[in-house]
């Protein structure tokens, strides 16, 4: 694998989640295939559970871990070509990735969407450069589309806590005071319809995600249909994708909260969300209190999808 950015580049899922618990029995068994790398983590945004995970994962495998926050610690980086840099950026990114790059040997990117521009945020500038002129093995710790080591490490909870081969799996929108990327709904849509679980994603009117990403799964309007027999609620916000809203909060309907009445209509589902949450908006203290909260194991196993897809992209190294 020489780089990692969406469910493709894993290959095969169920060899994945394998390699995932067999790496999750004994987190140290392959602490020296990293012995001497470096991995660069360089983080355009902020994060807790991606910087930790990821750094504690290349950790376990025996390598030094450099991080730069680019927006705290480093010059501002010009990520456009072809401006005439007369403001705030000292250096464009077309010098900096090869100079980073020559100090590491992979490289993990963290660069959000801006909200701005559809075509700019789903060609995924930022990362995408750094694959193109690093010459390193890259990969995503989120982008502007997906957010993957998340995504992964969803599926391998699920993996975990299913009772049945096949559980019904619903992807809920819920409310949020500020506009959010579509990155991690992209990017768990993603993963599940490479999967055989049924899948459905409820939300509001105005708020369907770009169509390769829904893929296979059923839309549902009514969330409390949607709910119905549901072994599984991951709920997240994001911003509309469609023009002319895309990047804005058109809803915040609190009726979207998801609460102990909406979850008695389920099969006894765990709930699941990505972290940080914003409780009472998205969902209510006693729910994600819950026994059957996964938000905690689901968030360790982060440090497992990590540790996956840094020791494959070592591997390709040799």
């Amino acid at each position: 694998m020489k780089k990692f950015t969406c469910v493709e580049d894993i290959g095969d899922l169920r060899a994945a989640v394998a390699e995932a618990f067999e790496i999750k029995r004994d987190r140290f068994a392959y602490s020296e295939l990293g012995r001497n790398r470096t991995l660069l983590m360089i983080f355009f945004n902020s994060s807790l559970r991606t910087r930790l995970s990821t750094q504690k994962a290349a950790m376990n495998l025996g390598m030094n871990v450099m991080v730069l926050d680019v927006n705290q610690g480093a010059w501002k980086l010009e990520t456009e070509r072809g401006v005439v840099m007369d403001g705030d950026k000292a250096e464009h990114l077309l010098e900096a990735i090869p100079v980073m790059a020559s100090y590491c040997d992979l490289i993990g990117v963290r660069s959000f969407a801006q909200l701005k521009d559809k075509a700019e945020d789903y060609e995924e500038r930022v990362i995408e450069q750094f694959i193109r002129y690093s010459g390193r093995p890259v990969f995503s710790m989120e982008a502007a589309t997906r957010h993957p080591l998340q995504s992964f490490a969803d599926l391998i909870t699920i993996e975990e806590h299913k009772t049945t081969e096949r559980p019904k799996i619903v992807m809920t929108w819920a409310p949020h005071p500020k506009a959010l990327p579509q990155a991690v709904p992209n990017s768990f849509a993603e993963w599940i319809n490479a999967t055989d679980y049924e899948f459905v994603i409820t939300h509001p009117e105005g708020y369907e995600l770009d169509p390769k990403f829904v893929g296979r799964a059923k839309v549902e309007y009514d969330q409390r249909k949607a709910f119905e027999g549901a072994d599984f609620i991951y709920a997240k916000n994001w911003s509309a994708y469609a023009d002319p809203n895309y990047g804005k909060v058109i809803s915040t309907d609190r009726d979207w909260t998801v609460d102990s009445e909406k979850m008695a209509l389920t099969n006894n589902a765990y709930f699941m969300h990505c972290l940080p949450v914003r409780r009472n908006m998205i969902v209510t203290d006693e729910v994600i209190e819950s026994e059957r909260s996964l938000v905690i194991p689901e968030a360790a196993n982060r440090e497992i999808s990590a540790e996956v897809v840094i020791k494959r992209l070592l591997e390709s190294l040799k």
